[in-house]
């Protein structure tokens, strides 16, 4: 029996209606190359698998996982296995059209999604699990944060379902939800290092006033409230704001 590991932030998901969830909105067809992250004991790849990708490409960090996937899944032509750190991997090296999905470890999560907002001219799709919390951020829906405004400024998300812990092995401590990431038709060609610097800055004391972080000059030439806080700040403002800050610098 495979054991979970606390420094993997490993929770298996065992609810079959929850991975055909999952498998549905990743909208698989034979020209698909899937990028799995996190494969695990494989309950998503042989899912994924039985939608019939061109290819599944399936990443995993824990090597003890390894022969049980290859003793599984080796069989099939279209099935490769990459034993490395997915917030560490080139995912465009794989496909110029990636299809990404996951049960992501809750102590990475953010990091993935990171790198998959740094992959966006190769990702045609994300689907991930990960804590409810960060599935609100991510998708606008909780308290505002720089990596959600970072993912909707390049992708559409979309919020599509709670999944509570009694579905996994062992059952995590939080509620879990899976999130979809849909590339925008004509996102605003800001410089991604650039931007995510200026995010984490206007960020950084959510509390504080901007006139108190920013120049009156910009938030004026903005036609940003002196008076206003980082969360009171709408997507369309936040792009505004980097613009205006671009132009003047």
């Amino acid at each position: 029996m495979v054991r979970p590991k606390k420094r993997f932030g490993q929770h298996f998901l065992k609810a079959k209606g929850v991975v055909e969830k999952i498998v549905s909105a990743l909208d698989i067809d034979r020209e698909s190359v899937v990028l799995e992250i996190g494969a695990g004991t494989g309950v998503l790849t042989e899912d994924l698998l039985k939608r019939n990708p061109k290819k599944l490409i399936a990443v995993e960090v824990d090597k003890e996982l390894l022969p049980l996937l290859k003793e599984k899944f080796g069989k099939y032509s279209n099935f490769e296995l990459v034993n490395r750190d997915a917030t560490k991997l080139n995912f465009c090296q794989f496909s110029r059209q990636l299809k990404l999905v996951g049960n992501l470890p809750y102590n990475v999560a953010s990091l993935i999604v990171l790198n998959t907002v740094f992959s966006k001219d190769c990702v045609e799709r994300a689907v991930y699990m990960v804590q409810k919390e960060v599935a609100e951020r991510l998708t606008l829906k909780g308290k505002p944060s720089w990596l959600g405004i970072f993912v909707n400024t390049f992708f559409d998300s979309q919020y599509l379902t709670s999944v509570p812990p009694r579905f996994f092995f062992p059952p995590p401590k939080v509620v879990s939800a899976v999130v979809k990431f849909t590339p925008k038709v004509n996102p605003p060609p800001f410089h991604l290092e650039e931007y995510k610097e200026f995010l984490e800055k206007l960020f950084s004391q959510p509390k504080k006033m901007l006139r108190k972080k920013l120049p009156p000059e910009l938030l004026q030439k903005a036609g940003i409230s002196p008076d206003a806080r980082v969360h009171q700040l709408t997507l369309k403002d936040i792009w505004r704001l980097y613009e205006t800050y671009k132009s003047l610098e």
